[in-house]
């Protein structure tokens, strides 16, 4: 039954059929499709912190482009947010976290990353963006990507929130394929990126 609500919940809010449901009790869900090999983007709504950085491996790798690693850094989307909440302005900043949640996560992420020095060189980064309905809160979305703000991966995002408002890609792929291989969408999306 928990498998059909999920099943459910994903069709209505995300769209996404042919997607599989992964869920175990007290867990929050994640979408697996065949195209990202296994890559599961978790549903986390709200505040949920997907279970904090206990649920996190503890030695992550950051992948060329810069990508993060998929065990640690999966990525995770709000399922409450819709299309009109993006499209044509993303209102983002009721979703966004503090500097008091961000900032002791961020060291902590860039020491599990193997990343040392001056956080200044680093953007505690939402793998899913925000302006594609990625949960803000959840440290499974969020990386400390290397290199000066804004970036390649930020024109991306906006390709992609484009993207989706203009028809072009659903929600749910945008989400996807950000996940699975920011630098891939932006290829597709004719952003030139790097990696």
């Amino acid at each position: 039954m928990k498998s059909l609500v999920g099943v459910l919940v994903c069709a209505l809010l995300l769209g996404c059929s042919g997607q599989m449901i992964q869920s175990e009790p007290g867990t929050s869900a994640s979408v697996t499709t065949p195209a990202t090999s296994g890559v599961g983007l978790r549903l986390s709504p709200g505040h949920d912190t997907g279970g904090g950085l206990a649920s996190l491996p503890a030695h992550c790798q950051v992948r060329p482009g810069p990508r993060p690693d998929p065990a640690c850094t999966p990525g995770a989307v709000d399922p409450t947010v819709t299309v009109s909440q993006l499209c044509p302005t993303p209102h983002t900043r009721a979703r966004r976290p503090p500097e008091s949640y961000t900032a002791p996560l961020k060291r902590e992420l860039m020491a599990r990353y193997g990343e040392s020095g001056s956080t200044s060189r680093y953007e505690l980064d939402h793998l899913v963006p925000l302006e594609l309905g990625g949960a803000g809160w959840d440290v499974h979305n969020l990386w400390p990507e290397p290199g000066a703000s804004p970036n390649a991966k930020d024109a991306v995002e906006d390709a992609a929130n484009r993207a989706v408002c203009t028809g072009r890609l659903s929600l749910a792929r945008a989400q996807q394929e950000m996940a699975a291989d920011w630098v891939a969408l932006g290829r597709e999306l004719g952003v030139g990126v790097g990696g």
